[in-house]
């Protein structure tokens, strides 16, 4: 759905881009992933038609962004960071709006008004000003806009940015069900849990070179990471004494105690976990529990940039 080959952007003496590619699969939540002024915005900028690269190609759905913008800007639902709303104007007369600039027949536009609205749970809202919305509500109305022309690709440039805690988790479900529908999706964000929850696949950008593109998986083996198991010590010894026990092995990269409990992070080639409890009770542990966690995204991204920034 996506396709970009050897983009390269230049502010000034500025290399925002260095020779980008990346590929996004029709169906596709792409986690996009870098410190800021590493080059998202930019790329998103591209795609959308807002911006033409020095050099390099890219395409939406097999059309040129340098030649075919009218074509993919009905293709696609950009959003950047901060939305810029019109002021002295309802939701409901926000979305008529961007409905009509869109040609969306005026018979059909209430039906297609209230499906955004309903989706991006904004309905009881409609009649308020735009301009008195909370971030959150002004966000989903970032997203309702996106939506209005049914487009087959968004692009979201940090849509969680700024939202509070119960916000962000509405705004993650409400991706989450976007993907569901089919959309291609890419996300950039620095909230690295949450597109852990909602990729498929990730790209990892630093001083506008693509690091790293693939899945989850592939990114915690190219950045060798092995299990992280959480274990309880219930007595015998103190976790301190157990963790010692563990220490020096070289099946074991790190061991973490936090009170009575241990996490401990295993090499990327061991598969087995039997030797964990054999040498915590030999050193006279008592076991509670012990249960793995999944991999890390924050850690596969410390592991594959090296913090510069532009």
């Amino acid at each position: 759905m996506i396709e970009a080959r050897n983009l390269t952007k230049r502010y000034g003496k500025l290399l925002a881009l260095d020779d980008l590619s990346l590929d996004i699969a029709p169906g596709e939540v792409f986690g996009f992933i870098g410190p800021n002024g590493a080059g998202k915005s930019t790329t998103m900028k591209i795609l959308a038609c807002l911006m033409k690269a020095d050099s390099g190609k890219a395409t939406v759905n097999g059309h040129d962004v340098r030649t075919e913008g009218a074509t993919i800007r009905r293709l696609i639902g950009y959003m950047p960071d901060f939305l810029g709303v019109y002021e002295d104007l309802t939701v409901d007369e926000y979305l008529q709006f961007f409905a009509s600039a869109f040609e969306i027949p005026r018979k059909e536009r209430k039906t297609v008004v209230d499906g955004v609205l309903d989706l991006t749970d904004l309905t009881d809202k409609r009649r308020s000003p735009v301009d008195g919305l909370s971030r959150g509500m002004t966000q989903r109305l970032g997203v309702a806009r996106v939506l209005i022309h049914d487009p087959k690709v968004l692009l979201l440039d940090e849509p969680a940015s700024g939202l509070d805690p119960r916000a962000r988790i509405e705004m993650r479900t409400l991706l989450a069900e976007l993907g569901r529908m089919g959309k291609s999706i890419m996300i950039s964000s620095h909230i690295l849990t949450e597109l852990a929850e909602l990729c498929n696949t990730i790209g990892i950008i630093e001083k506008g070179k693509l690091l790293f593109s693939g899945t989850l998986d592939d990114a915690y083996r190219k950045a060798a990471l092995g299990d992280r198991v959480r274990i309880s010590i219930e007595g015998g010894v103190p976790a301190e004494v157990a963790a010692a026990a563990l220490e020096g092995d070289g099946r074991v990269m790190r061991v973490a105690t936090n009170g009575s409990s241990l996490t401990v992070d295993l090499g990327p080639e061991v598969q087995s976990r039997h030797f964990l409890v054999e040498k915590l009770v030999a050193a006279g542990a008592h076991i509670g529990a012990m249960r793995p966690e999944e991999a890390r995204l924050e850690d596969a991204f410390m592991r594959l940039t090296k913090g510069s920034v532009q």
